[in-house]
C-alpha cells in the first residue's frame, strides 16, 4: 500500500507561467522523492511600470512517501 502526501509550493519566473511551473517542479524534485503530480492552484502576474515583470504559480505537489 502506498501513502501519498501533498505539499503546496510557489514559484516565479520572468519568462512565462510554463517556466515558473517547470522551475518549481525541478526545485521540488531536489528535496521530495517519488513526485507523481503537480496541480496548478493559482496563477498571478506582478506588474512593474505597466508591464509583466514576473509570472507566479502556486502548485500542489503530490508525492509518495518512502516505505
Amino acid at each position: 500500500m502506498s501513502v501519498a502526501r501533498i505539499t503546496e509550493i510557489s514559484s516565479a519566473s520572468d519568462k512565462s507561467f510554463e517556466d515558473a511551473i517547470e522551475q518549481g517542479v525541478v526545485r521540488a524534485a531536489k528535496t521530495l522523492h517519488n513526485i507523481k503530480s503537480a496541480w496548478v492552484k493559482e496563477q498571478e502576474v506582478q506588474i512593474e511600470n505597466g508591464k509583466i515583470a514576473f509570472y507566479k504559480v502556486i502548485m500542489k505537489i503530490t508525492f509518495i512517501l518512502d516505505e
